[in-house]
């Protein structure tokens, strides 16, 4: 697990571009268009069937996708705002023709709902990869990349449409205020970098988006979740792509002891609810004798478990019980487990980024159809997965974790040099 390191430098002291590069340096040399490049923007774009040439006074889809990017990035301005800062980017790339008129906001509605959500979910789906290096600061616990899963609501408009499209939260006088959606993001602990994300109505629960994420996980990742998320075959469906797990589980989940390691933890087994009775006792034996079982039945695990003193406030300890697939203890040990699952705070810290530093807290979404929800969403978590791969590789360069550099304060440097020629893709 990656330490502190040395005291914080000013941001302008962070090296990232060579030799006294600073982190407003970097920003300026074009990052934005590394994680998000324009070739890929054009491949989406003209994979979900958008015409990429601008006809009849339209807006370019390649141009739609930056500018619900830059949406994230100016929360707070409109639509017309937006354009004419990303424009006058665009203008000096030589990527907008003097003769186009500088559109309307209804007529940048109009185009948001040509492009729809399927190119901005392409570009994520092959821009958004974790970004973290070997020399990383708290990425790594050996071998295993740390990665988190965990969800978030998000309030968007109060329309009809995205009402019965995405629903509300809670019902009768404990219904929400606004229509929300619900996000499950996979993210790298360290940098924060949203890697990949299920999008969809309040009705569906964490659990079931989760599962479309699962089959994408990688055999270097240990993927870290709370108690939220487990379930027998869910567990077994992520276990199977070679990927490492670190799972919190509730009381209700039966473990077993089958043997003591040293270290504090134990073996374990996970046996299927619907098995009971005679059944279940005869697999628990078979576990404890070593041997083979059938993974749709019954799977192996070690357990870890540990008190946290006084976490609510109560004067009670509450008692942690993780699962994980690492059943060696050679592999890494209660102590290592132990410190790697907070790291899964790191994931809400992310949350923040998106709903607070970005979107600006209490504030709601702009689009008032649920296709233009998810644009918005993918716009983002694009814009979010950029500025994370920056703080990344400036801190990594700098031998700091990335926790270390402050997400608002490169957000607002950012904001100040939008419009620098390098500062988007053209």
């Amino acid at each position: 697990m990656g330490g502190y390191g040395p005291a914080v430098p000013d941001d302008h002291a962070l090296v990232g571009g060579g030799p006294g590069a600073s982190l407003t340096d970097l920003i300026s040399l074009g990052v934005l268009a590394e994680s998000v490049p324009r070739d890929v923007v054009d491949t989406a774009v003209a994979a979900r069937g958008r015409s990429a040439k601008r006809a009849g006074g339209k807006l370019p889809p390649h141009v739609v996708v930056y500018f619900t990017m830059a949406l994230a990035l100016f929360a707070e301005d409109d639509y017309e705002e937006v354009m004419v800062r990303l424009s006058e980017a665009l203008a000096s790339w030589g990527c907008w023709d003097q003769d186009w008129t500088m559109p309307t906001s209804g007529g940048i509605t109009q185009a948001r709902a040509r492009l729809g959500f399927e190119p901005m979910a392409e570009v994520f789906e092959a821009v958004a990869v974790p970004v973290a290096d070997q020399l990383t600061r708290g990425a790594w616990l050996g071998p295993w990349r740390l990665m988190a899963i965990d969800g978030f609501d998000w309030d968007m408009p109060d329309t009809s449409e995205n009402a019965a499209e995405f629903g509300y939260a809670g019902s009768g006088t404990n219904r929400s205020a606004f229509p929300k959606a619900r996000v499950v993001t996979i993210s790298e602990c360290a940098s924060h970098a949203v890697v990949a994300t299920a999008i969809g109505p309040m009705s569906s629960g964490e659990q079931t988006l989760a599962r479309g994420l699962y089959p994408g996980l990688e055999p270097d990742w240990l993927l870290i979740s709370d108690r939220n998320f487990y379930g027998f075959d869910d567990w077994n469906t992520a276990r199977a792509t070679g990927a490492a797990l670190l799972w919190r589980v509730s009381a209700s989940v039966s473990l077993p002891v089958l043997g003591a390691h040293p270290d504090g933890s134990y073996a374990s087994v996970l046996i299927h609810p619907k098995i009971r009775g005679a059944a279940r006792t005869r697999l628990i034996e078979a576990a404890r004798r070593g041997d083979a079982l059938d993974p749709d039945r019954a799977v192996a695990v070690r357990v870890v478990e540990y008190t946290v003193p006084d976490r609510d406030g109560n004067g009670s300890g509450e008692l942690i019980a993780l699962i994980t697939t690492l059943t060696d203890p050679a592999q890494a040990s209660a102590e290592q487990l132990a410190q790697a699952y907070h790291q899964r705070w790191e994931h809400e810290t992310g949350n923040k980024q998106l709903k607070t530093h970005l979107r600006g807290p209490g504030k709601i979404l702009r689009s008032k159809k649920p296709d233009t929800v998810r644009q918005e969403i993918y716009g983002y978590l694009l814009t979010h997965y950029a500025i994370s791969a920056l703080i990344c590789r400036a801190a990594t360069e700098a031998d700091i974790d990335p926790d270390r550099v402050k997400f608002l304060r490169t957000v607002r440097i950012i904001r100040r040099r939008v419009c620098d020629p390098t500062a988007f893709s053209p």
